[in-house]
């Protein structure tokens, strides 16, 4: 059997909901206005005291109250990057009309990923045990305190006893939970699967430790301005918090029970640098093949993608990786295609970027409207369009999605308008 014949026989999936918790928005809708408004979230951090520090903005996520989406007794144990990542699922459930009954469950996975994982929970412990002694720590923070707690959480609240598993791949790991959900369904494993990515770093550890590693912007006095992807004076990244969640399903399944189907996901794929820890393979390799990778795991060539949503980290080194890679995988169409990264507005959410972009992405599809790079005023490269300032009409069809992370991770996905 060809590699195309595979693809034609392996089972198509879709996206019927999402759900969103970000610096922007307290929803995906809420997210997308604010992507079109070109509204940043990064200000100055409010959570704790950042006396000493370097840099003193982050993007926060505003105004949250899991009691919208959870009970009390529940919240009262989780992370908050759990308790992002369960809100953001229940929004995306409800926004896919599912319910999930007995007889479906054993047919529907979970696979949530986090970079940081529950961090605040680490160090709440830490400080629990030094004061108090052992007896002042949680008989949940063994569960709590795991990477795999949002995925558990979700899990238990809805039901779902198909395939669950969490995932972190730095700042890929978003976009890797949705591209190994799609080879759940693709490949039979489950039918309908719960996925996203959701992180809450703004701490002072991970601030200071990302200061040290010299890769935040230290704008604290335009916030706002801090981050800009691609612009000639850019100086770091903008730690973020936040959670995107989608049901990805399988596109006769979800016909035959009349979800709303809002894109179908057509390819993806995932490298490896094998070069540094914190900086990305100074020609691109790895970010070059993952797009090239995803390509051919879609079945179609460069001049097929009419969007993309960078990776855009606003860090020196990224965002000229990520500009050759494009030039050399789309040549002379990588003029023409629309390019911005989302992480002007949020900052960069580590775990959730790569789902909250995906949505971006799929908005772009179905709106004709795609989200633009905000504080690009100096273009990286004056021939790319980079979508500076404000949004622009664009019949978009098939968009690709970049996330490239610490450790060497490279991950993309492709989604196209659906089309039966």
């Amino acid at each position: 059997m060809t590699v195309a014949e595979a693809r034609r026989n392996r089972r198509r999936v879709v996206i019927t909901g999402w759900g969103a918790i970000t610096p922007v928005g307290l929803s995906a809708e809420e997210t997308w206005t604010a992507f079109l408004e070109g509204r940043s979230g990064v200000a100055k951090i409010s959570s704790f005291d950042t006396t000493g520090l370097l840099t003193q903005i982050a993007g926060e996520v505003k105004g949250f109250d899991p009691a919208h989406y959870m009970p009390h007794k529940i919240s009262r144990r989780m992370d908050a990057y759990a308790q992002y990542a369960l809100a953001a699922t229940v929004q995306a459930a409800e926004a896919a009309k599912l319910t999930i009954t007995p007889h479906l469950a054993s047919r529907v996975g979970v696979l949530i990923g986090s970079g940081y994982g529950p961090v605040g929970t680490y160090y709440r412990n830490a400080e629990l045990l030094r004061e108090k002694g052992p007896r002042g720590v949680s008989p949940f923070s063994a569960v709590t305190g795991a990477m795999d707690s949002a995925t558990g959480e979700v899990s238990m609240m809805f039901g779902a006893t198909g395939p669950s598993r969490a995932i972190s791949t730095a700042c890929a790991t978003g976009t890797d939970a949705i591209g190994e959900a799609t080879r759940w369904i693709q490949h039979g494993y489950a039918d309908i699967v719960l996925t996203g990515g959701a992180d809450c770093c703004v701490t002072a550890v991970d601030i200071a430790g990302s200061i040290n590693a010299r890769a935040l912007s230290r704008r604290n006095d335009e916030p706002e301005k801090a981050s800009r992807p691609f612009d000639e004076d850019r100086d770091g990244f903008v730690m973020s918090a936040g959670a995107g969640a989608l049901v990805l399903e399988e596109a006769t399944g979800a016909s035959n029970r009349g979800a709303p189907i809002l894109a179908e996901v057509i390819g993806y794929a995932t490298t490896s640098d094998a070069f540094h820890w914190t900086s990305p393979h100074p020609e691109g390799l790895g970010a070059r093949r993952a797009m090239l990778d995803a390509l051919a795991d879609a079945g179609i060539e460069p001049s097929d993608v009419d969007y993309i949503n960078a990776h855009g980290t606003s860090t020196e080194l990224n965002d000229a990786t990520e500009v050759r890679a494009i030039r050399e995988v789309f040549g002379d169409h990588a003029a023409e295609i629309p390019v911005s990264s989302t992480k002007s507005m949020t900052g960069h959410m580590i775990g959730a970027a790569g789902a909250v972009e995906l949505i971006a992405a799929a908005y772009a599809i179905r709106t004709g409207l795609v989200p633009p790079t905000i504080n690009c005023d100096r273009p990286l490269d004056a021939e790319m369009n980079f979508v500076a300032h404000r949004p622009q009409e664009r019949d978009t069809r098939i968009a690709m999605s970049n996330s490239f992370g610490f450790g060497g991770h490279n991950a993309v996905l492709l989604i196209r308008r659906w089309e039966e």
